[in-house]
């Protein structure tokens, strides 16, 4: 892989927001939520919370390939192993005390002890179950809101309702951050919000010039201060610079992969545990990975709404996850155009059925819709025995002798 030069950036950007963590941490102030990815997160920044992921730290695992090592832990709590993989990797670190912070970060020895658990279930059941099971284990006071899955028309009536959820977080949330709701603060917060999401689309649209001058694996990595420092003024920062180098990559030419031939959809979830693997495949295969919904996700839509609680329920509404198939091929179809795609791959993860949108008939009818070939990869988020390698090769080595064949 090309090494991107804001990657150091990166790093120095995410050991500081880790580092801040800790210390919250020990010092036990400022006071620490944690908030699941599409959690209300500006309304957290906006009363001091210093702000938590757990779907991080469980991406964090696959990804240093310890998830193998942890999960068999909530399994032995519990756990059935069709469960997220993310849920059990993560709670059986957690168990086993563990962190792979400890060795990116030395000095942090644990994950920031909680002053309260936020959640929005949107994206799925898993989250709402994960954040009570630490509530109890930690007598921490867990805070949530429901939202409506597989919606086609985003209403006036489901914005309002979500809307009024959140609503309802101001009161339990002030009193354990110890401050007062400031709307004015939240409104700007939420404006900051918008510039990073804003931002990282900016990024993501680069990858229209052919070649493209990122992959999805580069994008998996580059879309972390979207989700973790998501209402801080350095998330848009960061992004300019990262397009100014993408932007000198289309300027000379230069693609993620050398003498790219194909463009390729990555739709679902990445399998952590073979990032690295599987990209220094697809560029011996000289085929980009130029897109996907998983990097696309962190756009936000809500950033217009003028009172702010709307605007962060378009956010919930807006995403690929919660809405229905009809919606989802439209979408697909869109991306086709927009990024020159010439094929799709669906990432069937055993233990994510949520974000696995290959079960219901969804690729057949992309297929038709488009006349592009499809192809589903079975495998997992972080469950590395769920992954087949070389079947997977093989079958996408098949897919592409298929194009070239057309």
């Amino acid at each position: 892989m090309k090494a991107l030069e804001s990657t150091g950036r990166l790093r120095e950007l995410l050991a500081g927001y880790f580092r801040e963590l800790d210390r919250a941490s020990r010092e036990r102030s400022p006071r620490i939520a944690w908030c699941s990815s599409v959690g209300p997160a500006e309304l957290l920044v906006s009363l001091g919370f210093a702000v938590y992921y757990p779907e991080n730290h469980a991406a964090m695992l696959g990804a240093v390939r310890k998830a193998a090592q942890t999960i068999p832990a909530a399994l032995a709590a519990g756990f059935s192993p069709d469960v997220c993989s993310y849920l059990t990797s993560d709670i059986g670190a957690f168990l086993r005390r563990e962190t792979p912070l400890a060795q990116a970060y030395p000095g942090i020895a644990a994950v920031p002890r909680p002053d309260v658990l936020v959640y929005n279930n949107v994206q799925c059941r898993d989250i709402q179950d994960w954040f009570a099971w630490y509530g109890r284990e930690l007598g921490v006071p867990v805070l949530g809101v429901a939202a409506p899955r597989h919606v086609s028309v985003v209403t006036p009536e489901w914005l309002a309702g979500l809307a009024g959820q959140l609503r309802g977080l101001v009161a339990p949330l002030e009193a354990i951050a110890g401050r007062r709701f400031d709307l004015d603060l939240l409104k700007s917060v939420l404006a900051t919000s918008r510039r990073g999401s804003e931002a990282w689309r900016r990024v993501l649209e680069a990858n229209r010039a052919v070649p493209a001058p990122m992959s999805f694996f580069d994008a998996v990595n580059q879309m972390a201060p979207a989700v973790v420092l998501r209402g801080r003024p350095d998330v848009s920062v960061y992004y300019d610079a990262l397009l100014r180098e993408l932007e000198g990559r289309i300027a000379r030419g230069e693609g993620a992969v050398e003498g790219e031939r194909f463009r390729f959809y990555w739709e679902g979830m990445p399998i952590w545990g073979r990032l690295r693997s599987l990209a220094d495949f697809f560029i011996g295969l000289r085929t980009s990975i130029a897109a996907s919904t998983y990097a696309h996700s962190w756009v936000f839509e809500g950033g217009e709404e003028p009172d702010p609680f709307l605007a962060m329920a378009r956010n919930a509404a807006g995403l690929f996850i919660a809405r229905d198939d009809d919606f989802k091929l439209s979408y697909l179809r869109d991306m086709a155009s927009r990024f020159g795609l010439h094929g799709f791959l669906f990432h069937d993860a055993k233990t994510c059925p949520f974000n696995s949108n290959n079960r219901y008939g969804l690729p057949g009818r992309l297929e038709k819709a488009t006349g592009l070939p499809v192809l589903t990869i079975h495998g997992d988020v972080n469950d590395l025995g769920c992954f087949a390698e070389e079947r997977t090769r093989t079958a996408v080595e098949a897919f592409i002798e298929r194009l070239e064949g057309a």
